[in-house]
């Protein structure tokens, strides 16, 4: 059990019966009465918002949130299939429930996989970066600086970025899955 005090940003809690993940935190103090926690907290399932205030004296429950290793199997239609690496049980996840993690999935590829009450997977971790082989490259005119000295690419999951000129197809890139963008090219 968690009390309002316990609330920081990050924290996850369960309210309603469903996990909600704090998303911004402001505590306050009246000059009488309880302290006050207002806070804003996201659904890990609906991803809706809620926005609400607590006194001190409020509890939370702990949702049941379990983390498994699982491994990406395959893509088929708009299902993406993984396998637990303990138990070789294997789940699917639609691409809405994967949002831009979709962008990254390279079969074989080790994830961990929230799932809640046990049975419900509700969240992909997928690693930091990541490295994928460049399937189509535009070739960059030397003397092209009327633009930025970036060109766009495809990489074999389909997801499209910019890169410098230098890379062509073929080569296999770094990619940090935060924020979408190119960091390095990679040897093989």
């Amino acid at each position: 059990m968690y009390t309002a005090a316990d609330l920081r940003k990050g924290l996850k809690v369960q309210v309603d019966g469903e996990p909600y993940i704090v998303t911004d935190f402001e505590f306050s103090k009246p000059g009488k009465g309880q302290a006050l926690y207002r806070t804003k907290m996201r659904s890990m399932i609906s991803g809706n918002q809620l926005v609400n205030t607590y006194r001190s004296n409020d509890k939370f429950e702990k949702p049941d949130l379990d983390e498994r290793n699982m491994q990406f199997l395959y893509a088929q239609g708009e299902e993406f299939h993984f396998m637990d690496t303990a138990s070789f049980e294997q789940i699917f996840l639609t691409r809405e429930q994967l949002g831009d993690n979709v962008h990254f999935l390279k079969e074989g590829m080790e994830v961990q996989v929230l799932f809640f009450g046990g049975s419900r997977p509700i969240d992909v971790s997928i690693p930091n970066f990541v490295n994928l082989k460049v399937t189509q490259a535009d070739p960059w005119a030397k003397g092209d600086t009327a633009g930025t000295d970036t060109k766009p690419i495809t990489v074999e999951t389909g997801y499209q970025l910019q890169v410098p000129p230098f890379v062509v197809e073929g080569d296999l890139i770094q990619i940090d899955t935060r924020s979408g963008a190119y960091l390095t090219r990679v040897k093989e």
